[in-house]
């Protein structure tokens, strides 16, 4: 199979069936090549994506672990991390560094659906900057989660310490002040991400 570069070091796989694929026929792909990462554009385009460095998992980790922890203190809803794949509206199958998943949403899965790609988007995203991400790329991606039905998407650059917040029928929101929380409400009442805990 041959690969070119579509936003580095990201890939796009080339194939003419690649695009034909239906979603089981995707999972199934995903599962005979688990040792890679994959997310799959609306139009059908499968991405190979690239490992994280250090610095980025960390930060995935320390992202993760404080919603986890407010969500076991709140019971609301689940959370998943950055192997979970979600099929969307538009056709797209997308994986966030951070989702979670409101109690009501979560139990309408079916059985087979958790033991793959749940056709669902989750209520709250968070996706973080890594280096080699440009951000207009990124910016569509929070874009495109919202349109699908998130209700809260942050999009975290912890470089320059900005993120970009989207809500359905709101503009872009920008928050620079790594020095405070980042509070959730009202969306996630009562969970704030301590941003200074992202710093190297």
């Amino acid at each position: 199979m041959i690969f070119d570069s579509v936003f580095l070091p990201n890939r796009v796989l080339k194939g003419s069936f690649i695009e034909r694929m239906t979603d089981a026929e995707f999972f199934t792909f995903c599962q005979d090549n688990n040792e890679f990462k994959f997310e799959r554009t609306a139009e059908g385009q499968i991405i190979l994506m690239s490992p994280t460095h250090y610095l980025t998992g960390r930060r995935n980790n320390e992202i993760l672990f404080q919603l986890t922890q407010w969500n076991k203190q709140h019971l609301k809803g689940e959370c998943v991390d950055s192997d979970t794949g979600f099929y969307l509206q538009n056709g797209a199958m997308r994986n966030p560094d951070a989702a979670w998943i409101s109690n009501e949403r979560a139990a309408s899965f079916k059985e087979k659906e958790l033991r793959s790609f749940p056709h669902a988007c989750p209520d709250f995203v968070i996706e973080l900057r890594s280096e080699s991400d440009r951000l207009k790329d990124l910016k569509s991606k929070m874009t495109e989660w919202i349109t699908n039905g998130c209700r809260l998407a942050w999009l975290i650059d912890a470089d320059e310490e900005t993120v970009y917040i989207y809500r359905p029928g709101k503009p872009e929101e920008i928050f620079k002040d790594f020095n405070r929380t980042l509070s959730g409400d009202p969306e996630l009442p009562g969970f704030n991400l301590i941003l200074s805990e992202l710093r190297v």
